[in-house]
């Protein structure tokens, strides 16, 4: 694994060019641009907002509900559309595969840096979220890159493994909408984890994205420290995974000009 990091690393100018070219293609022709990262986590926190906090009450320990959904939209937004842009981007971009020779992780680490600059975006908003609703922040959130760079191991492993079976097989662009969205409700967006019984938490925090929002919300709106017994669990998840996805695709690869 660490000569293709080593390949990977002499190829950063071409992986830093794609990325802002992915990122300007994306938005070039669009009329709200880069604002758009915003729209998407913002409107679905209204609407849950509306429901879970007048309609269905959901409890939040005192933490205003639209903070309490978009801390954890956030993230989602960012891991969901990195695994939406990344999958497919080798059969999206298949002269290039099939004609150049370079690091084909390239496509699909571009896209999650592309989801990256967006999720950075939309935080802009929720600092002035925590302003308005005078919420402070503690030191504790400064364990945020800490629990970033745990979710971006594991949204990188998951997006080399699949953009590699995508290759051999197309049946995959469209088992991924569910699977995300069967995700979604499995980690703890619009509820609390104190709402999942408690003998059952061992087997629900084995979803590493459940652990990932959770850490996230404690650190920022609670000022708690993350249980370091989950959060270990989902970084060494996220480890094992990229150990073992990153050699399958360099081994796939040989194979991905003649199919694509």
């Amino acid at each position: 694994m660490i000569p293709y990091m080593k390949e990977l690393f002499r190829s950063r100018e071409l992986l830093y060019t794609w990325t802002m070219r992915d990122f300007k293609v994306r938005y070039s022709q669009s009329i709200l641009g880069a604002a758009w990262a915003i729209i998407q986590p913002f409107s679905l926190m209204v609407v849950f907002s509306i429901i879970f906090s007048n309609i269905i009450r959901v409890p939040t320990d005192g933490i205003p509900y639209p903070l309490f959904s978009y801390v954890a939209l956030l993230p989602w937004t960012f891991f969901a559309n990195s695994l939406t842009f990344a999958i497919p981007s080798l059969v999206n971009n298949m002269n290039l595969v099939s004609k150049i020779f370079f690091p084909r992780e390239i496509l699909p680490l571009s896209s999650i840096l592309v989801c990256l600059l967006d999720f950075l975006i939309s935080c802009s908003i929720f600092v002035l979220m925590m302003i308005w609703y005078r919420v402070p922040i503690g030191w504790t959130t400064l364990l945020v890159p800490v629990i970033l760079i745990i979710q971006f191991v594991l949204t990188y492993g998951i997006s080399l493994l699949a953009s590699a079976i995508n290759v051999f097989y197309r049946d995959v662009r469209f088992v991924i909408p569910l699977v995300l969205q069967i995700w979604m409700y499995l980690s703890p967006i619009i509820y609390p984890v104190n709402l999942v019984p408690e003998w059952l938490q061992p087997f629900y925090f084995i979803n590493p994205m459940a652990t990932i929002i959770e850490s996230y919300r404690r650190v920022v709106l609670y000022q708690q420290l993350p249980d370091w017994r989950y959060l270990g669990l989902a970084a060494a998840v996220s480890i094992v995974l990229i150990i073992f996805t990153y050699p399958y695709f360099k081994r796939a690869e040989r194979q991905f000009a003649d199919l694509i």
